[in-house]
């Protein structure tokens, strides 16, 4: 296991593109960090730096306790899971599992031994002398964790492994490979796109925008008290609502009805979670139902609130149909961000 600091980690490229900016975190020993944002956040960008895959443009990396901003890919002590697998077509899952080894020049019997323990942890024992074509998706996937496990690296880096995959065996890889890094305590850092993979992997969260980070956070946090309202959209499924407010005399007001007392004055940008708004009889807010989403578990309401456009989430025996309906508000779940800057007040 090792502890990774980032210390003001910048990249710029040639011609000026400054696709990570100065970045500053450590990722404590056994640790398993999820970069997460939408393409071209920056956030392989920054993986590939702490590969050794990208050259740092300012700032330092330090692995364990070397500084390795100049250090090979191959002496950084990590082992890469790429979205693509990169596997050898012509080798079998055996070969394919121990050839980093075997180029290391370690002892055949080291190397077999090696290739059993990843495989009985895998479950790939009855796939040992198959080529990669004649594997599933995640039969494949698990053979390029293999090949990474054999190493005992200090880091383990997932670049989107499971991007390639259907949503059904995505779920399933997922578990495995977050149970998979809690039996080994190797710090991992991994890459998705997917805010329900960052939710569900991570024991710390790095929302990405624009080259610079947004949050860090556990899932919780990140989720209920999201840094900005980009944040807010970004993590969630569904989105929390996002609504235009006015503060005044203290209190929030939507529509003019008030929502929950602030301090402040002037235009505020609301957030309200799907869930945290309740069908309520007696509730004292108005909402209208235009169109209701079926989701088996449970259902969303697509609805307009004072002209403004909300979806609730409510359980799949909540009655619910088209048309007015009176709700209540969980005034302790409301977030409050500035309207102009998107950050959270």
């Amino acid at each position: 296991m090792a502890q990774v600091t980032l210390n003001t980690l910048r990249k710029v490229y040639p011609n000026g593109f400054e696709a990570v900016k100065p970045a500053s975190f450590t990722i404590e020993k056994g640790e398993f960090v999820v970069l997460v944002g939408p393409s071209g956040c920056g956030k392989s960008t920054m993986l590939r730096m702490i590969a050794g895959l990208e050259d740092i443009t300012q700032g330092d990396l330090q692995i364990g306790d070397r500084i390795v901003n100049d250090v090979d890919p191959a002496d950084r002590d990590i082992a890469m899971v790429f979205q693509n697998y990169a596997l050898y077509p012509h080798m079998t899952v055996r070969k394919n599992i121990g050839y980093g080894l075997k180029n290391r020049k370690i002892a055949k019997d080291v190397i077999d031994q090696k290739v059993t323990d990843a495989a009985n942890l895998l479950n790939l024992n009855d796939y040992l002398d198959r080529k990669p074509s004649q594997l599933s998706g995640g039969q494949r996937q698990r053979v390029a964790m293999g090949r990474a496990i054999v190493r005992d690296p200090s880091l383990f880096l997932f670049d989107e492994p499971l991007s390639n995959l259907d949503a059904k065996l995505r779920n399933q890889m997922r578990i495995e490979i977050k149970a998979l890094q809690r039996r080994l305590g190797v710090t991992s850092v991994y890459v998705t796109h997917d805010q329900v993979e960052a939710m569900t992997m991570a024991d710390r969260i790095i929302v990405m925008n624009g080259g610079e980070i947004e949050q860090i956070g556990t899932p919780a946090q990140v989720y209920h008290s999201p840094a900005s309202t980009f944040v807010a959209s970004f993590m969630g499924a569904p989105p929390m609502n996002l609504l235009d407010a006015l503060v005044a005399e203290n209190a929030a007001m939507i529509g003019g009805q008030t929502i929950a007392q602030f301090a402040g004055h002037g235009p505020v940008t609301l957030g309200i979670r799907p869930e945290d708004i309740l069908p309520d009889p007696n509730g004292d807010f108005e909402i209208n139902v235009t169109l209701i989403e079926e989701l088996g578990a449970h259902r969303i309401l697509h609805a307009t609130w004072a002209g403004q456009t909300i979806m609730v989430s409510v359980a799949k025996d909540v009655t619910a149909e088209t048309g007015t309906m009176h709700v209540a508000i969980k005034s302790d779940a409301l977030s409050f961000f500035d309207a102009q800057t998107g950050r959270r007040l």
